[in-house]
């Protein structure tokens, strides 16, 4: 069984290979999200502390939280859902997918493992090193969140930015790239509203308006109706009563 281990502080990430059965029997009969002790893997993993993220077994199909079997099953997965990410399907369709279950089983060849707790010694290649996150946030509330900002600050002065290196070698970088902040309220965006929200208020006053123009109109041609109805039952009943005299 392979052990992929990642260490979220650092950012680094690295394969082992485990072949020692009893090493592996500490993983076995575990199930997904649990933590283990990772004494027995070797003296240098002594105090470290494992979380079971993943896995795939032998033919590369996914382990699934919730399944509560070491088997494989095929279940009805619909787009969104783990193991499915339903390219191409359809809003309400679900498709047959096969999945390991969250049981950990001899049938598992790789697992995902992360570092909880950290114990006396280095890992080389793990905890020795510190590999710096590539990209940073974009959303004005996650820079406002990392750099404890207020509403008040810019949040433009913040952004993160990285240098786009030379074609050259050894050459200057050639520019800083910076993402486009999202969800950032600017004078513009405010101005926008206001216009949407003013655009909103016509339409409604226009719409109470016609509404009562509307009823207005419906009140005089109902009322001319009733007149001119009233006027064919008076019209009705002067003819009878003359017919009635002449007899």
């Amino acid at each position: 069984m392979k052990l992929n281990l990642a260490n979220p502080a650092t950012g680094c990430q690295k394969m082992i290979d485990l072949e020692d059965d009893k090493k592996l029997g500490i993983f076995m009969e575990k199930r997904l999200a649990a933590e283990v002790e990772a004494d027995a893997l070797g003296d240098e993993f002594k105090g470290y502390v494992l979380k079971i993220m993943g896995g795939q077994d032998k033919q590369g199909f996914p382990m699934k939280q919730g399944v509560l079997t070491k088997d494989r099953v095929r279940l009805m997965l619909s787009k969104g859902e783990q193991c499915c990410r339903g390219y191409g399907m359809r809003k309400g369709e679900r498709y047959r997918k096969s999945v390991r279950g969250c049981i950990i089983g001899h049938n598992i060849s790789v697992l995902h493992c992360i570092i909880v707790k950290k114990g006396p010694e280095e890992l080389p290649g793990l905890t020795d090193k510190s590999i710096p996150r590539r990209l940073g946030p974009k959303r004005a509330s996650k820079l406002r969140k990392l750099f404890n900002l207020t509403k008040d600050d810019d949040v433009r002065k913040f952004v993160i930015r990285r240098e786009v290196p030379s074609k050259e070698e050894g050459g200057k970088p050639r520019d800083s790239k910076a993402p486009k902040i999202q969800r950032l309220v600017t004078p513009v965006t405010l101005q926008r509203k206001r216009a949407r929200m003013g655009i909103k208020k016509t339409r409604q006053i226009k719409a109470k308006v016609e509404a009562a123009e509307y009823a207005k109109m419906l009140a005089v041609r109902s009322k001319e109706a009733k007149e001119k109805k009233m006027d064919k039952i008076s019209q009705r009943k002067s003819q009878r009563d003359s017919q009635r005299k002449d007899e």
